[in-house]
């Protein structure tokens, strides 16, 4: 951590760096902590519980400045408040790897081990909710009770406000005795079960038959229904702050016309509306568009949702635009930023990669004319390496 004392060996050397391994700390910085969690340096799935949490942010919001003037040779004008939340019991979405390993007694489920594919021998996890991390050590039991317990290689969690969905990855047909254990497992600790024999579309529920998950977003009266195996983001609480900040930063007025691209199940398209905004969403996944507009339905509000290629499309073809939302996957969004029609006043752009974000940054500030006005981090991983960030562009000088 920065500022400290430590005694180390030297692991490997490359063209640029040395890595070190620390073997122990002779001056700790202030920011140092004890992890909570047991299995914090076996387990990949947290890497900074030994750093308390404004240490984090400090170097995730350093990270991002860094690669904005790096990589975009940009800065923003005003630096946006960091976007906190829970810093435990956080992660509503996660997916357990399974292996059998005679060896430790019989089935494991947990994360990956760092820097490893091997399944880490954990019995709790402390960034899951409790009920979730309460189901780590019976899950182990069940799978060793199936039939092809060594063909289960996942199980994916989805937590909504409403119940969890365990997913079952299967290679091997399932034995009506299977079954019958999955459904106690279910009944037992209230939780749905799910099945998945193939690819994702062979997704369905074993029981309850007809169960449902939602979240809700209580600043503007939406409810979002969802699969297990839909995007969503992992941390509800945050995204809840997340949404607010960044209709703050778009302010979506009556009869406005805005493109929210990438927009999966409306996540920020149903808010706007609810706003009076005239929205169309444009995702690739033709599941989470039909999803999206089955939302839009149910929660009583009028928005356009189409499905296409945002790494290929050209959105002039749909009409003028005044403001639009950006939220990619890691690739960023580089074709559209090219792309963008003319008379956009205003971008939002919700980012998972600030690497991708600073190079976005660069074509929309250096070559679309836009200024970088405002740009923060989002606390959406605590604990972890991942940083989420938030950029606001406007057309024009100051």
């Amino acid at each position: 951590m920065p500022r400290e004392r430590v005694s180390a060996f030297q692991v490997s050397s490359r063209k640029s760096f040395d890595l070190y391994r620390a073997e122990s700390i002779l001056e700790a910085s202030p920011g140092r902590t004890v992890p909570r969690c047991p299995h914090f340096g076996v387990c990949g799935g947290c890497a900074t519980q030994h750093a308390d949490q404004r240490t984090q942010m400090a170097a995730k919001q350093r990270g991002l400045e860094e690669n904005l003037a790096r990589i975009g040779k940009v800065a923003p004008e005003t630096l946006l408040p960091i976007v906190y939340g829970e810093a435990w019991g956080y992660r509503r979405r996660a997916r357990f790897s399974v292996r059998r390993v005679d060896k430790k007694g019989g089935v494991l489920v947990g994360f990956r081990e760092r820097r490893s594919t091997w399944v880490a021998e954990m019995g709790e996890c402390h960034v899951l909710p409790a009920n979730i991390s309460a189901l780590i050590l019976p899950l182990r039991e069940l799978v060793e009770k199936l039939s092809i317990r060594a063909r289960v290689p996942q199980i994916e969690v989805a937590a909504a406000d409403n119940a969890t969905a365990l997913v079952f990855r299967h290679l091997l047909p399932l034995r009506d005795e299977d079954t019958a254990w999955l459904r106690m497992f279910a009944e037992a600790h209230g939780v749905q079960v799910w099945l998945q024999p193939g690819g994702p579309d062979s997704v369905h529920a074993l029981h309850p038959e007809g169960g449902e998950l939602y979240y809700d977003l209580p600043e503007f009266g939406v409810r979002l229904r969802f699969r297990p195996t839909d995007f969503t983001q992992v941390n509800f609480g945050v995204n809840r702050a997340l949404v607010s900040r960044a209709l703050r930063l778009l302010d979506p007025q009556p009869g406005e016309r805005i493109a929210d691209l990438f927009c999966g199940l409306g996540n920020f398209s149903l808010p706007m509306a609810r706003r009076g905004a005239e929205v169309i969403g444009f995702e690739g996944s033709a599941d989470l568009v039909a999803r999206a507009r089955e939302n839009a339905a149910a929660n009583g509000l009028v928005a356009q949702f189409e499905k296409a290629d945002l790494f290929k499309s050209d959105l002039a073809h749909w009409g003028a635009f005044g403001k639009v939302l950006l939220d990619p996957p890691r690739e960023g969004a580089v074709e559209i930023v090219k792309a963008l029609p003319a008379g956009v006043r205003r971008i939002v752009y919700v980012s998972c990669d600030p690497a991708t974000l600073a190079r976005d940054a660069g074509i929309l500030v250096h070559t679309r004319g836009y200024r970088l006005a405002a740009a923060g981090v989002v606390n959406m991983f605590p604990h972890t390496a991942h940083v989420e960030s938030i950029a606001l562009f406007e057309a024009g000088p100051a």
